[in-house]
Formats: C-alpha cells, structure tokens, sequence
C-alpha cells in the first residue's frame, strides 16, 4: 500500500484527464467545481446544498489529498476553488500566481488525533503508545502529497519515533483512506483529524491528540483559483463557507473556528 512516485504521478494524470473529459458549462454559469481536501467532503457537501438553494448554481466537488488537488491545478485542470488543509499547498499556488490572492481566507482548524479500531482490541491509550511492538501496522497519509501526514511526520519527529517506526508505515493517498484502513481492522492505529473520527460510525476509536507543540497549526484555507469563468460565484461560495451559516456547518462536523 505504499505510494511510489509512479502512482502517484498515474493519480495526477488520471484525475487531470477524467476532469479534462467533462464539459464545461457555458458563461453564465450553472456550476462551479470545488477543489477541496477529502476531510472536507461531508461539510462542504452540506455547505454546497446550501449554496445550491440560496443560488441556483450547482457545485460540483473534486475531492482529493491537497497536495494532489494542487498539482492538478498548477497542470491546468478546471476549478473556480481551492479548499486546502494545509495552507502549505495555497501558498505554492499563491507563489505561481494561480490563486486570486484578495479572495484567500481562513475557515477553519483541526486537530490531530491517533486513533485505533474500536472494540475489545482497543489497547492504546497514549500518543507515544504508538509506538509500542505491538503495533506493527500505523496508516497515515502520504508525507507528499496529504497534509493530514505531513503533520503526522512533525508529531512523530518531535516524539523522537519517525524514523524507528517508517518501517510500519502504510502510507495511504488521503486522510479518508487512512480512516478506512483502521475502521476495517486492517491496521493496529492510523493519525487522522479528528473531524474524520465521526465518520467512521463508532468503528474507530480516539486514543489521544497529538501532544500541544508537536506540528504547526492545522489551518484549512480556500481561494478563487485565477482563470475561473465564474470569479463572482466563487466569490459567493467563499463567503458562505466564512458566514455564520457556513461556520455553524463547519462546527457540526468537528472542525474548530478560526481565532
């Protein structure tokens, strides 16, 4: 299950000709696309709905790991938005000029959390358990491209355990995947965010927070992606998810508000 360069890159231009095969819609505009980070997916689908109503645009979601969703803007791939959980990924767009900067806000935070399957198997009960030698299979999203593992790499340099523990690594294309993983069994613990806890049904279970300190501050940021045919309703969408509405959305799945 470990991603090489090659997936990686099969991934990327997969998702780059898939996008490219689907017509745009014409001026006007009757729908956007959404890039937005997959932990993102049942918040912004609810925000979304919302948006249809009040609009009468439909919002279309392309959902991915951030550093994907990035590399498929910079190759060219339509979308009005970028919705990212590491504000990493928006300021590489940012720096090439392909984010409409006046429309960059912050909208939400998170937090990290390990987790294990849930049920009579539960037996950790601290972060650093981790890394006891029972726990031979840890997922975790892919440094590279998943922001959800790139904070997962900081925790576990400042708890002194990534490099003794990268050989139980499965290394999984998004954040979601990590939690499919632990709710399946099919490994002992995974770090995702705790918004993803709730998804999985009471078939994971939070064994702690990344200890204060440990990774930079997990900020979700969202910008009109430059060249979008509808800078007016991305513009729209930005602000419902930064209202009181969207916030109030973004608070019943988990993610915490911006300071």
């Amino acid at each position: 299950m470990r991603g090489g360069r090659f997936i990686e890159t099969a991934l990327l231009l997969a998702a780059i000709l898939g996008f490219a095969a689907r017509p745009l819609p014409a001026a006007g505009r009757e729908e956007i696309i959404v890039s937005t980070a997959v932990s993102l997916k049942n918040a912004f689908g609810e925000i979304g709905s919302l948006f249809e109503k009040r609009t009468g645009v439909r919002v279309r979601f392309n959902l991915g790991s951030s550093g994907l969703l990035q590399k498929q803007i910079e190759a060219g791939a339509p979308a009005d938005i970028f919705a990212s959980a590491s504000a990493r990924q928006m300021d590489a767009l940012e720096s090439r000029g392909l984010i409409l900067p006046d429309t960059r806000r912050d909208f939400a935070r998170n937090e990290l959390v390990l987790i294990e399957p849930a049920g009579p198997r539960a037996r950790l009960s601290a972060f650093t358990d981790i890394g006891r030698p029972g726990v031979a299979r840890i997922a975790l999203g892919n440094p590279k491209t998943v922001p959800a593992g790139q904070y997962a790499r900081e925790t576990l340099g400042q708890l002194g355990l990534w490099d003794r523990l990268e050989p139980r690594f499965i290394l999984a294309e998004n954040v979601r995947q990590v939690l499919d993983y632990v709710a399946r069994g099919e490994v002992d613990a995974g770090i995702v965010y705790s918004s993803d806890v709730a998804v999985a049904s009471g078939k994971v279970r939070t064994v702690a927070k990344a200890p204060p300190g440990t990774h930079n501050a997990i900020v979700y940021p969202m910008a009109a992606v430059k060249g979008t045919g509808a800078p007016d309703e991305a513009r729209l969408f930005i602000d419902l998810a930064t209202s009181p509405a969207g916030q109030a959305v973004l608070r019943k799945h988990g993610f915490l508000e911006i300071h």
